[in-house]
């Protein structure tokens, strides 16, 4: 299986049903429901849910849900809108995600700030997590894409789907990072009562972005 962005080197292949067919709840506490047909996913975590390795404390929490599917074993660019509604608590989150087990993951978040500003943010973790804030966002909807070059990975974001802003790029490349590699969605509420996020327009396509600092 592989999987969607916009300015591909070659042709993408659309592999979005193959994904929506493997979606599986790893692990943490949540319920899901997916919808292939209208490209959807809706993930409900409970309180207190988190998907974090404090590098301060050393303390791992991996009490959200994660749903996922094996990822491709080449290229690829996953992309969805990210819907965050109504009244929200510090760290609430939807996540695109890469997963490859407790300590070894990424994930692209759009989160809730102690400064009461939604954000984009991306967490890399092997072993503990490398958390950084990205752009605030004025709105409840944010459309977030990862994608693989290579030994590369790649996180944007966008307002629309179409011009896309660059986040960060790391190397994903250890034997332990790729065996058994995963795709696909995270919900947390670390200080809350739950959270309900909603996954639309989800892409996922075999394909190689051209340029990571274009838009594109």
């Amino acid at each position: 299986m592989a999987c969607g962005g916009d300015t591909w080197s070659d042709e993408p292949m659309d592999l979005t049903d193959a994904l929506f067919a493997a979606l599986a709840l790893d692990s943490g506490s949540g319920s899901f429901r997916a919808d292939a047909q209208a490209r959807t996913v809706e993930l409900a975590a409970g309180p207190g849910t988190d998907l974090i390795s404090d590098p301060v404390s050393g303390k791992l929490t991996h009490t959200a849900p994660v749903l996922s599917a094996p990822a491709p074993e080449g290229d690829f660019v996953f992309s969805a809108e990210v819907i965050v509604s109504g009244p929200r608590t510090t760290y609430d989150a939807g996540a695109l995600a890469l997963y490859a087990g407790q300590t070894s993951w990424a994930k692209l978040c759009f989160e809730y700030s102690p400064d009461a500003e939604a954000m984009a943010v991306g967490v890399v973790t092997r072993g503990s997590s490398d958390d950084a804030n990205g752009d605030v966002v004025a709105s409840d909807r944010l459309f977030l894409r990862i994608s693989r070059l290579g030994e590369a990975v790649a996180f944007h974001h966008s307002p629309d789907g179409v011009r896309w802003r660059f986040v960060r790029v790391f190397r994903w490349d250890q034997p332990e990072e790729l065996a058994g590699l995963r795709l696909g969605f995270v919900a947390q509420s670390p200080l809350g009562e739950g959270r309900d996020v909603t996954f639309s327009k989800v892409s996922c396509r075999a394909a190689r972005l051209a340029d990571l600092r274009d838009g594109s």
